[in-house]
């Protein structure tokens, strides 16, 4: 799972944390929406343990932003937890390899562990968003704007859901702004 994260926008290390951005310095001023691909896999392996330690969850999410706003592009906040079968089910959708690339392209991804359901939900609070079950997803534009508040527990079931079905969700929410 490690190396799924490395090749995330976020890479977690130990407690400390370093950006890397994938796209160039020159890039528009607004990534443009692209739709989800279509993915070949029907189903993905649950991922083990997802979530970094909740003591960096605070970090992980400023610095996401400040990426978010030099590479224009959205934040996608996850927030689960490594005990929930949905939680694991939903990174291992995000980490099939055309969803990581097109999920890359379009946001900065942030896994939020929120323990379990006690800690961390404060991030969630600021985008009027009440976390009751994980996984809880959450879009926000760079400025900090939620687009899908209305429907942030929907994927609360992912292991019900297709890895299509999954990231075309995320796609109309991405075309919300």
């Amino acid at each position: 799972m490690k190396a799924f994260f490395m090749n995330r926008s976020l890479l977690a290390a130990g407690l400390g944390l370093a950006l890397t951005a994938t796209l160039p310095a020159h890039a528009a001023s607004t990534t443009p929406v692209v739709p989800a691909p279509q993915l070949t896999e029907t189903s993905a392996p649950p991922v083990a343990a997802p979530y970094p330690d909740t003591s960096v969850a605070h970090e992980q999410v400023e610095q996401a932003f400040a990426l978010a706003q030099k590479t224009h592009r959205k934040v996608l906040l996850d927030f689960g937890g490594n005990w929930c079968p949905d939680s694991k089910m939903l990174s291992g959708i995000f980490a099939l390899p055309d969803a990581a690339r097109w999920l890359d392209s379009q946001f900065v991804v942030v896994p939020v562990n929120v323990g379990r359901i006690n800690t961390n939900l404060d991030l969630a609070e600021r985008y009027g968003v009440t976390i009751k079950a994980v996984p809880t997803v959450i879009i926000v534009t760079p400025e900090g704007h939620a687009l899908n508040g209305d429907g942030s527990k929907a994927l609360g079931n992912a292991r019900s859901m297709s890895p299509q079905a999954v990231l075309d969700l995320i796609s109309d929410w991405n075309k919300r702004g």
